[in-house]
């Protein structure tokens, strides 16, 4: 069996795009099917499509709704790498990116100013993204031209704007009910805030991990030192937020940690400098859907990250992150509140990939068996 899916970057992450009816004719357990299509098992992923990286063994799954009031519905699923498995937990914000403009490459959505708009709804979290794609003259540009952060070549602008993200997984901004709250791992007390905004994220300050906040190019190296610690306060914090039962339970892509600390000296074009952590490992630039969550964290008195930035009007907040400095921005639109950024998306290649003989003959098999 084939299967017809786009090879598409979108922000700093790439991901497979599948339609919604190109997979329901296959007729697998999504759970299954995907792990194998991408290698996993395998930290190589060396006989399927993944990229053997966090921000490369990823899945859009995208659809055409009845909904009047949504253009596209889309899935995002994170692919194991050395486990078979798919967390269907959370969003990827760089990977939404290419949502607007696969509506427009195919057709869904048709341009028709400077700037098409496009309304989308992710599955996972219920959250509607307002994409703003650049068409000037009512067509995406024949050559793309747009930079961002992080990305060498230009790709297509994509704004993405997040509509009332606050609680859309657990309910609540503070799922907690606290600005901050104290997680003990490792024999140490770490003071954390825990928000829920475009997706969950627990934060820890740098300073607590004993990085030198005036040497940002330093975190990485000293970050890499302590995952095992930063993955007991991250599973710790999931429990804290509802997200899980126990913290062996907590799932692998969400919460996300975001390490903070104040900007210094050359730093000074930022705000915050950031250090997210990706399925266990520092993140090359910054988890989009996280961004959304420091952002309105640098807006709530009494967080760890608030009493970097302090009371501020400013509609855009600067992130210093291993890939530069991204800025993410807030409106009011119609009565709701947006808080977004720009990324750039291009799409890459389009194919058919070969479902593996071994997966193929069961679905068959369950296909013959359904026909009787």
């Amino acid at each position: 069996m084939k299967i017809e899916a786009e090879w598409m970057r979108g922000g700093t992450s790439k991901c497979w795009v599948f339609e919604t009816d190109h997979l329901e004719r296959a007729g697998a357990d999504l759970d299954e099917l995907l792990p194998r299509l991408f290698g996993s098992p395998d930290s190589r992923q060396i006989d399927g499509v993944g990229g053997a990286t966090s921000t490369t063994s990823k899945a859009m799954i995208l659809g055409r709704p009845a909904d009047q009031d949504v253009d596209v519905e889309f899935t995002f699923a994170q692919v194991g790498i050395e486990e078979a498995s798919v967390d269907w937990g959370s969003n990827c914000g760089n990977c939404s990116a290419v949502v607007g403009l696969y509506a427009i490459e195919k057709g869904w959505v048709v341009p028709d100013s400077d700037s098409t708009r496009i309304v989308t709804r992710n599955t996972n979290t219920g959250q509607i993204i307002i994409q703003r794609v650049s068409t000037p003259a009512g067509a995406l540009p024949i050559i793309p031209d747009a930079q961002m952060p992080g990305v060498v070549f230009p790709g297509y602008r994509v704004g993405l704007g997040f509509q009332n993200p606050a609680g859309k997984t657990t309910g609540r901004l503070l799922p907690t009910g606290l600005a901050t709250d104290t997680i003990v791992a490792g024999g140490t007390r770490w003071t954390v805030s825990m928000v829920d905004a475009g997706a969950p994220v627990v934060m820890v300050r740098a300073e607590e991990l004993g990085l030198d906040t005036a040497r940002y190019d330093t975190w990485k190296a000293g970050v890499e030192l302590q995952l095992d610690t930063l993955d007991i306060i991250r599973r710790q914090a999931a429990v804290r937020m509802g997200m899980a039962a126990t913290p062996a339970q907590a799932a692998r892509a969400v919460p996300k940690l975001a390490i903070i600390g104040p900007p210094t000296g050359h730093d000074a074009e930022s705000d915050v400098n950031v250090m997210m952590l990706s399925m266990g490992k520092p993140h090359p630039a910054l988890a989009i859907t996280g961004s959304i969550a420091l952002t309105l964290a640098a807006r709530t008195p009494g967080t760890v990250l608030h009493t970097i930035t302090g009371n501020t009007d400013e509609s855009v907040l600067k992130l210093r992150t291993p890939a530069g400095v991204i800025e993410t921005w807030s409106e009011q639109l119609d009565g709701s509140v947006l808080v977004g950024v720009d990324r750039t998306a291009r799409t890459i290649a389009s194919s058919i990939i070969h479902l593996p003989e071994t997966l193929g003959n069961a679905v068959e098999a369950s296909l013959a068996t359904a026909t009787r």
